[in-house]
């Protein structure tokens, strides 16, 4: 009497052969942003908290660059390239209600790329009373 039993090893090439398309394939489909957080030690021992630069904008959408107020984005532009036409260190941090809509932010990270600016860092929390 002969035994009907299934062939198992096709399915175990393919299932390897598989297995091998996603491993080299899931390296490649991640995304995402390069984040450099700041180094809180070179700040305190330089003592160069004057020349950091930290932009706000507030619930009205008015900006505040080095807590002066700008009304608008334009204005603030000028502000950002008449500050960091003479600075070496082009850096800022931007600071935002959590009410903002996302797209008005990253219209203001446009504003300071366009000035000039290299690094930019994000303040996380940041909530107006």
């Amino acid at each position: 009497m002969a035994k009907a039993e299934p062939n198992v090893v096709p399915l175990c090439d393919v299932l390897l052969v598989l297995l091998i398309i996603f491993m080299v394939i899931t390296p490649i489909m991640q995304k995402g942003i390069d984040v450099k957080l700041p180094e809180t030690a070179a700040d305190t021992a330089a003592g160069q908290s004057g020349s950091l630069v930290v932009i706000t904008l507030k619930k009205d959408l008015t900006i505040d660059i080095q807590k002066e107020n700008f009304p608008d984005f334009k204005a603030a532009a000028d502000e950002l390239r008449r500050i960091y036409s003479t600075k070496t260190d082009k850096t800022i941090f931007l600071r935002a209600d959590a009410k903002i809509p996302f797209n008005k932010v990253v219209e203001l990270i446009d504003i300071c790329k366009a000035a000039g600016i290299e690094t930019l860092g994000l303040v996380p929390e940041y909530f107006t009373e």
